[in-house]
């Protein structure tokens, strides 16, 4: 325990240089209107595209891989600052956001939402990017990168879930860890007649740590939320993919496990990152890390699973950081 704690501080002091360099573009951003948009024709229909920066030709793009499955790019939006420098990709995958959804099931394949990415990017005649998946998305961006590498210049795999087997042995340590009352309710919203939504946020919170406070994110970013228009997130993959929870899995992904990927990455091109009070637990994370040898670790101080809204000018500080060695390698 004292050497996670000891871990975290230095990553607070590492990051805080970057932090002040970050906040004053990040505090001025006009707001979010994207440059471009496009919807790209993939395997099962259209999928919406926003690009931002597209003249900064200097710097490898970076496309963020959202999560769920059936979430939307919208959580990401913050990180529209780092087109003051390279080309930022975002995009909703098919059957959620802005993107088309005829819900078919034979559309939910992991290869699919793989080969999704590739289409996106020879669509966009980009050579090589930085790929940043988060949660799910972390899953696509190990797997496109194993398979990729010569289009991939870095991985980030964010809120890592690779693996269901691991993921819901830590939801069960952290249930387990919960108090009892916690635990009741938690039964209770994945029943059949569950409670209101925010109750059941409050007991997923509490899951994280007691110490954890999320953020109040940006008027900006809300606006943007609020505004974005599409179908936002869509419960019916996710349930058919993934389970009634972020902590039960029933779905297709009840079995995957795609850790041995990990050895067909090039580590030094590999960047493990996680929330101070992240589901995707630290212990885990660093077991993952020990599989990539030269793979690096980065940890949000203070972020839980959603750490692009919960610490949003640190993430982008450590990601531009990141992203700005990489393209120099």
């Amino acid at each position: 325990m004292f050497k996670t704690l000891h871990l975290l501080s230095l990553y607070t002091l590492c990051i805080a240089f970057l932090v002040g360099l970050s906040l004053s573009a990040f505090a001025k951003s006009p707001g979010f209107e994207p440059e471009k948009e496009v919807l790209v024709p993939v395997e099962g229909g259209k999928v919406y595209v926003r690009v931002d920066g597209e003249k900064q030709t200097h710097r490898a793009p970076v496309i963020f891989i959202h999560g769920g499955p059936g979430g939307t790019h919208n959580g990401f939006i913050g990180m529209t600052d780092l087109a003051d420098e390279r080309m930022v990709i975002m995009y909703d995958q098919l059957d959620s956001g802005k993107s088309e959804q005829p819900n078919n099931p034979k559309n939910w394949r992991v290869a699919r939402f793989v080969e999704s990415l590739e289409t996106i990017r020879k669509h966009l005649g980009v050579e090589q990017w930085h790929l940043v998946g988060q949660s799910w998305g972390a899953a696509l961006a190990l797997e496109y990168s194993a398979k990729y590498p010569q289009h991939t210049m870095s991985t980030v795999l964010g809120g890592t879930f690779i693996s269901t087997p691991h993921w819901i042995m830590d939801a069960n340590l952290l249930v387990k860890a919960a108090p009892q009352e916690v635990q009741e309710t938690l039964r209770q919203c994945e029943s059949s007649q569950p409670p209101q939504a925010a109750q059941c946020y409050a007991a997923y919170t509490k899951l994280y740590s007691p110490y954890y406070t999320p953020n109040k994110i940006s008027n900006e970013i809300a606006a943007y939320q609020d505004s974005v228009g599409g179908n936002g997130f869509n419960p019916l993959i996710y349930n058919a993919m993934w389970g009634p929870s972020e902590f039960s899995s029933t779905g297709v992904l009840k079995h995957y496990d795609a850790t041995h990927l990990l050895a067909e990455l090039d580590p030094l091109k590999t960047l493990f990152m996680i929330g101070q009070y992240d589901s995707a637990r630290i212990d885990t994370v660093q077991n993952y890390v020990a599989l990539t040898p030269g793979a690096e670790l980065a940890v949000v101080p203070g972020g839980a699973h959603g750490f692009y809204d919960d610490r949003p000018l640190v993430t982008l500080a450590l990601l531009r950081s990141w992203l700005r060695r990489k393209d120099a390698q």
